[in-house]
């Protein structure tokens, strides 16, 4: 039987590794807070019979080997960064529950004929290095070694060197994972309103949508706030403005579906009486159909071009195609919620996820859980630890059907 108290003492405990204490939590990859939560995470993996390791780009992994030799694996898990001041549930609920599954094998003596893998993944959100989905895309080689060692942070440091500040032994080479695949499998949360507002105890994924991340720096040039003429400027911060108020307009012109965020925006030299000589912002873009991000793309190059008086540049940091998840893990967990006699309903993710990842090099499903009030990345953010207990009892029959797993 899933265990209520052992999932809620595994976050309690998770979200007490934050930068923010009382506002959200803001753990970033290769922080402190990082190299808290991942020592906690390596021993409870230990203490639920598991092997544990971490790879080169600092994923954390536990394996319980399997009765067949060199037999494809079945992995289950999700991320455990967050974004600045979010919520305790994102992406470390799926690894909690990946966790409690590790516990209930253990608990039932349970030794799979499929070996069973839980991973806890860095950098899904992009909050420090950018892109996003970084852990997956490294571990299934999508991210280059050499791309991965010049990504920095805000303040210019090197994944290389973060890695080094928390004791990680940073990579020499591109290490790609390993082993064959049978199944990927995550819950998460849904961060949208869905399940609350239909009353439906599980989510089952049918598929995620295509984003694209870019990132735009406009430079101009610096100047005195008071003695330089509005008509001798060229304020990077004013066309950096101009670009990111069209950008809902822009959207609308593509379709209605398609969504374009700026969440992150960085002024130089950032003073009150300097006029700006640099902007760099982000660009989120995601529509379930490709075109229509492509569209969106090519749109919006015309609009920067449109701009005068600054220079432009405009970087992909990341595109990852629309997703559909596989139709028998699909069929499996749909049998697995019946079983549980759980309200379910199939919808798809507006959000990306690692299963993104995964899906291209295995069969891929994934599982919602409700949000109340559809809140996310933000410390209202909250799930009932009732709806993890229905997930992870869900996860738990598909998963043992999946490592065809005997009690010994």
């Amino acid at each position: 039987m899933v265990k209520k108290d052992r999932i809620e003492q595994h976050i309690k405990h998770l979200r007490k590794f934050t930068a923010t204490p009382g506002e959200g939590v803001t753990r970033l990859t290769y922080s402190v807070e990082d190299q808290s939560a991942r020592t906690y995470l390596k021993a409870q993996m230990e203490a639920y019979g598991l092997v544990v390791r971490e790879d080169s780009f600092g994923n954390v992994i536990g394996r319980l080997e399997g009765v067949k030799k060199d037999a494809p694996v079945v992995m289950v898990g999700s991320h455990f960064d967050s974004v600045p001041n979010g919520g305790a549930y994102d992406g470390t609920a799926g690894v909690v529950v990946a966790l409690e599954i590790a516990a209930l094998f253990q608990a039932y003596r349970l030794k799979p004929v499929y070996p069973l893998e839980v991973v806890a993944f860095v950098e899904e959100e992009g909050s420090r290095f950018g892109g996003g989905l970084m852990g997956s895309r490294a571990m299934f080689g999508e991210l280059s070694y050499e791309d991965f060692s010049t990504l920095t942070d805000d303040r210019g440091t090197t994944t290389i060197e973060a890695m080094k500040t928390i004791g990680l032994h940073s990579p020499v080479a591109q290490t790609v994972y390993p082993h064959p695949l049978k199944a990927f499998l995550e819950l998460h949360i849904e961060q949208g309103p869905v399940l609350e507002e239909a009353n439906c105890s599980i989510g089952i994924v049918s598929g995620i949508v295509g984003l694209t991340t870019l990132e735009i720096t406009v430079h101009g040039r610096a100047g005195h706030a008071g003695t330089t003429p509005m008509n001798r400027r060229a304020d990077a911060l004013v066309t950096a403005s101009t670009i990111i108020a069209s950008l809902p307009t822009l959207a609308q012109s593509v379709s209605e579906e398609l969504v374009m965020t700026t969440g992150k925006l960085q002024v130089y030299p950032n003073g009150a009486n300097v006029i700006p000589n640099k902007v760099v912002f982000s660009v989120d873009i995601r529509s379930s159909a490709t075109k229509e991000i492509e569209d969106a793309v090519e749109q919006l190059k015309i609009l920067l071009e449109e701009q005068q008086g600054c220079q432009i540049e405009m970087e992909t940091l990341m595109t990852v195609a629309p997703t559909s998840m596989d139709q028998n893990m699909i069929d499996l967990l749909e049998k697995a919620t019946k079983k549980q006699s759980l309200s379910y309903c199939k919808m798809p993710s507006g959000a990306g996820h690692d299963a993104m990842i995964l899906a291209k090099r295995t069969a891929a499903g994934m599982i919602f859980v409700p949000s109340k009030d559809g809140l996310s990345h933000c410390p209202e953010e909250f799930t009932a630890t009732e709806d993890f207990v229905n997930g992870a009892a869900v996860l738990f029959e598909t998963i043992q059907q999946l490592t065809e797993a005997e009690q010994q």
